[in-house]
């Protein structure tokens, strides 16, 4: 599956969402409302991580942390289609950024005597 497959699958279900909010709440969620859950996500992927790690106790373990990384991954895949935000374009563009500026400072300690 490509990313605008995932897309794709990631808006319908938002608008599942947004179809259910509106007839049981009468509304739907803002992006501030949006970005907000996707912070709580955020929270028990992080406890899930360190259950995966020993360093806690979690109920779910391995489903459930592959649970939560999907859930991250819609979330982000929503907010950037609420943003308006061509997510490939500029994640290549940032992958691009990072591996330059990785690259040069790698290549500073190619040097000798560094």
């Amino acid at each position: 599956m490509d990313l605008d497959e995932l897309k794709r699958q990631a808006i319908r279900i938002h608008d599942r969402y947004d179809e259910l909010n509106r007839r049981e709440r009468g509304r739907v969620w803002t992006r501030t409302e949006f970005v907000l859950g996707f912070m709580g996500d955020v929270g028990d992927l992080a406890k899930l991580v360190m259950a995966e790690e020993g360093a806690r106790d979690h109920p779910g373990g391995r489903p459930a942390l592959e649970h939560e990384l999907a859930d991250c991954l819609w979330s982000v895949l929503i907010l950037a289609h609420r943003y308006n935000v061509d997510l490939e374009r500029v994640f290549h563009r940032t992958m691009t950024e990072l591996d330059t500026r990785i690259s040069a400072r790698l290549s500073q300690g190619d040097t000798p005597g560094t």
